[in-house]
C-alpha cells in the first residue's frame, strides 16, 4: 500500500471514529500518524523535482494574494504595483508567481500574484504544493474572493491548512524537554481538557520515550500535533472581495450573510473592483494595518532627520532590531540611542537596544568610536 492510500485510510478511520473520552487517545494517535505520513509524502514529492516557484523576497514586507483562478488577482496586482501580470478572461492565466512592488507610505511591499489555487492543491494538483510553498514565505495572506463565490473561502482555507499553514492564531505554548530516563512526564494546567494518556500517545508516535512535557493552556488534539511537529507556519490573513461593482444593491445583504456564516465581519472585509480601480485606497490602508509596519525616521549626524526614506520595521521591533537591519557598524559599535516620538517618555530620551519603537519615531544611534 502506498503512502497516499495509507493517508486516505487514516482519514477515513478518523472520520468514522466517534470522538469521546474513551476514543480520544486513539484519535490522537491516528492524527499523529496522519501528520507524519503527510509530511513523508510531501518530502518525497519535493525530492522528485518538478517545476517550482522560487520567488526571492524583496522589499520591506511580502503579501501573498491567494484565490481561485480568474478571481482577478492579476488585474489587482497590476493596479497596485509595477508588475506586468498577464490578464485574461480564461482560467489559469497566471502560470508563474509574479511579484510586484507596492510603494506606500515610504515602504516597499512585495505582492505575489500566486497562480490560482484549485481544490486538492495541498495534495499536489495544479502545481499546488509549489504554489503553497510560496505562500508560506509571506508576511500576510490576502484571500481574494469573487463577490459571487464567497464559498471559495472555505476551500482556500482548507488547502492552506492541509499544507501546514495556520492562519490568525498563535503557536501552541507547549514545552517539551527530552530526558534520559523516567519515561514521559506530563504536567498540565487545570484548564487542559485533553487526557494525559492522549498526550503521551501523540508523543510516542513521534518517537518520544523519555521527556518532560508542560502544557499551560487548553488545546485540541490537532493543536497538540502541530506543536509536536514544529513545522507549521503561522500567518495573519485578511479578505478582499472583488467585482463589487457588478452586484446589485439588493444582493449585498446576501453577500454579507455569506460572510457572517464564515465568521467574517463584513465591515472587516475590503470590497473592491480591481477592474475599475474602486476601493484600492482602502485596501492599501488595510494591508498596512495588517502587516503591522512602522516607519522610523533616522536622525543622521550632520544631515538631520531623513523623512524621505524611513527605516521600515514591524510593530514590537526594538532599537536592536533597527541596528540589525541597518547592519554593519550600527550593530557592532552601538553605544546608546536617542528617541523622540510616541515610544519616548520625552524628546531625545536615551535608550538601549531593548527599547520598543513606535510608528514615526525619530531615532539617532550613538556609536562607539
Amino acid at each position: 500500500m502506498g503512502l497516499e492510500e495509507e493517508i486516505e485510510d487514516l482519514r477515513e478511520e478518523i472520520a468514522n471514529t466517534p470522538y469521546n473520552k474513551a476514543t480520544e487517545a486513539h484519535i490522537g494517535r491516528l492524527k499523529a500518524k496522519l501528520a507524519e505520513k503527510k509530511e513523508k509524502l510531501e518530502n518525497q514529492s519535493s525530492a522528485g523535482g518538478g517545476h517550482g516557484y522560487a520567488v526571492e523576497k524583496h522589499g520591506d514586507a511580502t503579501v501573498a494574494l491567494v484565490g481561485f483562478p480568474s478571481v482577478g488577482k492579476s488585474t489587482l496586482i497590476n493596479a497596485l504595483t509595477n508588475a506586468d501580470s498577464e490578464v485574461g478572461s480564461y482560467e489559469f492565466t497566471t502560470l508563474d508567481v509574479n511579484p510586484g512592488m507596492l510603494q506606500y507610505r515610504g515602504a516597499n511591499i512585495q505582492i505575489l500574484d500566486v497562480p490560482g489555487l484549485i481544490e486538492g492543491a495541498a495534495g499536489g494538483r495544479g502545481g499546488g504544493k509549489e504554489v503553497l510553498s510560496v505562500v508560506r514565505t509571506a508576511d500576510l495572506v490576502v484571500f481574494m474572493l469573487s463577490v459571487f463565490e464567497i464559498e471559495q473561502y472555505d476551500r482556500l482555507r482548507e488547502e492552506l491548512y492541509n499544507t501546514n499553514i495556520r492562519l490568525d492564531t498563535e503557536p501552541p505554548n507547549i514545552n517539551i524537554r527530552k530526558t534520559h530516563k523516567d519515561g514521559l512526564g506530563v504536567t498540565m494546567s487545570d484548564e487542559v481538557s485533553l487526557d494525559e494518556e492522549t498526550v503521551k500517545q501523540v508523543l510516542r508516535e513521534y518517537g518520544y520515550v523519555n521527556a518532560k512535557v508542560t502544557i499551560p493552556h487548553d488545546l485540541t488534539i490537532d493543536e497538540l500535533v502541530d506543536a509536536v511537529m514544529d513545522n507549521r507556519e503561522y500567518l495573519p490573513s485578511m479578505v478582499s472581495v472583488n467585482k463589487a461593482d457588478l452586484i446589485d444593491k439588493s444582493y449585498l445583504p446576501t453577500v454579507k450573510e455569506e460572510l457572517r456564516e464564515r465568521d467574517l465581519d463584513p465591515d472587516d472585509v475590503v470590497f473592491i473592483s480591481a477592474q475599475e480601480g474602486l476601493g484600492l485606497d482602502g485596501l492599501k490602508e488595510r494591508l498596512w494595518e495588517e502587516l503591522g509596519v512602522i516607519r522610523i525616521y533616522m536622525d543622521k549626524p550632520g544631515r538631520g532627520v531623513d523623512y524621505e526614506e524611513p527605516l521600515i520595521l514591524f510593530e514590537g521591533d526594538t532599537v536592536g532590531d533597527a541596528c540589525e537591519k541597518l547592519g554593519g557598524e550600527f550593530d557592532e559599535r552601538f553605544k546608546f540611542a536617542r528617541v523622540t516620538g510616541e515610544s519616548a517618555k520625552h524628546d531625545d530620551q536615551q535608550v538601549g537596544k531593548g527599547h520598543e519603537l513606535a510608528d514615526e519615531d525619530v531615532l539617532r544611534i550613538v556609536a562607539r568610536k
